[in-house]
Formats: structure tokens, sequence, C-alpha cells
């Protein structure tokens, strides 16, 4: 029986020379698979007082609806700046390679809602930390951060554990 992992396309050099690219949408186009990684991703979740669940631009809200949808539940997306046509609350975080800021529509989420975070992969938890930040400033709280990949080497699911996270990943893959 395939698992998660033997659904992912790995593509190296991509988007620079020495990164090995960890393809989710091999996995995605695949209904089987696709059904293994929803299950997977909301099980520990099911029947936990979750009101919302967040997902991160871009993968994140593909599984993110999926999630939401199983758990019937409202779905709340963490886009990059300049992508959302009402007032927002922006947070910058430092990725691999530079700088960016996130945003989340300012009514998204109300004071005392329990959110899950969800998104593809797990690297150095910039994005996941800056999503966390924003359901914060919110008044909302995250009751846990679920990814399909968590890359250990590069320490996101420490950083976020030092957060006070529940982090639930469905595989690693070791490296960048």
């Amino acid at each position: 029986m395939k698992t998660v992992k033997d659904y992912i396309r790995t593509i190296p050099d991509f988007p620079h020379e020495g990164i090995m690219f960890r393809d989710v949408t091999t996995l995605f186009a695949d209904p089987r698979g696709f059904r293994i990684a929803i299950d997977q991703l909301l099980h520990p979740y099911a029947g936990e007082p979750i009101d919302r669940v967040v997902g991160l631009e871009a993968r994140g809200f593909i599984l993110g609806g999926a999630i939401a949808h199983q758990l019937s539940l409202g779905f709340v997306p963490i886009r990059k700046k300049g992508k959302l046509p009402g007032k927002t609350i922006a947070q910058p975080y430092v990725l691999e390679y530079g700088e960016a800021v996130m945003e989340v529509h300012e009514d998204a989420l109300q004071p005392g809602e329990r959110v899950l975070l969800v998104d593809d992969l797990l690297a150095t938890g910039g994005t996941a930390e800056a999503g966390i930040k924003l359901v914060e400033k919110m008044g909302a709280s995250v009751m846990g951060c679920a990814f399909i990949i968590d890359l250990p080497d590069l320490g996101g699911r420490a950083k976020l554990e030092r957060l006070g996270m529940n982090v639930h990943t469905l595989c690693t893959f070791e490296g960048s």
C-alpha cells in the first residue's frame, strides 16, 4: 500500500541549485493519494473543539479547504501581501531567501475562536510562525498545525514547538 510520501515527486535544483523541491502536485493529482493525505491530516483533530481552518498561501488553500469541508468548518486564507481585497492585518516574516509579508482580513476570525493552521510543507517555520502571529493578533488561538511534509533539518518543527504549538506532519524528508 502506498503512503503519502510515495505520491510526492522530488525535483532537484529547483528553485535554486542544491535544493531538492518536494512537489505535492503529484499527490494532489492522484485521487487516492489526495484522499489519504486529507484523511491523515484531519484525523488528529476530528472531534476536537476547532472553529475554523486557516490555510497558508498557496497549497495550504487546497488542503485547508478540503479539511474544512470534511470537518464542516469555515475556511480562512492567509495570503501574501496585496492579494486580499478588504481591510487586512499584516505580519512580516523571514524566508530562506529574503523577507515577505502575510495578510488576513481583519474580520476573518473572532476573539476566542480556535483554529487549525494548515500548509503543505514545514521548512524553517517562518511562514507558519507569521500565520500563528496573525491568528493571535486577532484574539484567536491555534489549536494545531498540520503539514504534509516536514524538513526537520531546517528546524521549523522545533521553532513551532518552542511557540507551544502542537505540530502534526505526515512524512519527513532529510536535507533541504
